[in-house]
């Protein structure tokens, strides 16, 4: 398979995903505060994973796992920082979608989770 249709097989699961977490944050789904909390944390960090899969559908799976988990942890610990320039980012509603709001280490276990899924779905994607 050539290297863009490969990446191309990465868009469709990407995609869901970001439909997915919309819906899963809405209130379309009865969920518990746990579960929509943690679950989004886990939507997210799997379509970090899906968008490195995308741009390197070449590279080992362990290495895109790897700098998926290093986003997700380093996007979780900028958190920490407050300056008002990416704290106004963060009001908007995209900008807290993407760079969250508050640190809370629970989340990366969760990224963790999402990942490992991101691996499960990798392998079952054809080659």
């Amino acid at each position: 398979m050539t290297g863009n249709r490969q990446r191309l097989i990465y868009l469709a699961p990407a995609l869901f995903v970001v439909a997915l977490g919309l819906i899963w944050r809405s209130h379309i789904f009865p969920l518990s505060p746990f579960a929509k909390k943690y679950g989004a944390d886990a939507l997210w960090a799997l379509l970090v994973f899906l968008l490195i899969r995308l741009i390197q559908s070449r590279a080992r799976i362990w290495a895109s796992a790897g700098i998926a988990f290093g986003i997700s942890v380093a996007v979780e610990l900028s958190q920490l920082y407050h300056a008002a320039w990416i704290d106004t980012m963060r009001a908007t509603w995209l900008g807290s979608l993407i760079l969250g709001s508050v640190f809370n280490w629970p989340d990366i276990p969760a990224y963790a989770l999402g990942i490992i899924v991101g691996i499960l779905i990798d392998l079952r994607l054809p080659r």
